[in-house]
């Protein structure tokens, strides 16, 4: 007589469910910290991208080009760290751009993780 039950099935205990959802709970909380980083600099890298691309922006002063710079990212509420974190150098006729920043974010007590970016942009002058 077969009544179509397996004897001895078993599922997860309640140790290993509660395991899996603490895993996938800090891997869920590590991702959303890390989001905002990452965001803010997909849209500098926009920013800058659009700013290389753009022949006019390109034919007015650096110190112009900063301030322009500055408003764009105050448009899109996102900022540097520091000032340094944005190198703008003309060299021989080519506009350089240098993106070199830091951002810490802090994870759990006193674990924090230190995201680093760094970009290199070349337009030639008009």
């Amino acid at each position: 007589m077969n009544t179509g039950v397996v004897p001895f099935q078993r599922g997860a205990s309640l140790l290993s469910t509660l395991l899996v959802l603490i895993v996938a709970g800090v891997f869920f909380s590590v991702g959303f910290k890390l989001f905002t980083p990452y965001k803010d600099h997909a849209t500098i890298n926009s920013i800058m991208t659009n700013m290389v691309s753009d022949p006019e922006e390109l034919t007015v002063s650096i110190r112009e080009m900063r301030s322009n710079l500055d408003k764009r990212f105050l448009i899109n509420q996102v900022k540097l760290p520091n000032r340094e974190a944005l190198d703008i150098r003309l060299e021989e006729g080519v506009l350089y751009f240098d993106l070199k920043y830091e951002v810490r974010v802090p994870m759990f007590y006193n674990v924090d993780a230190l995201v680093t970016f760094e970009e290199h942009y070349e337009a030639v002058k008009p």
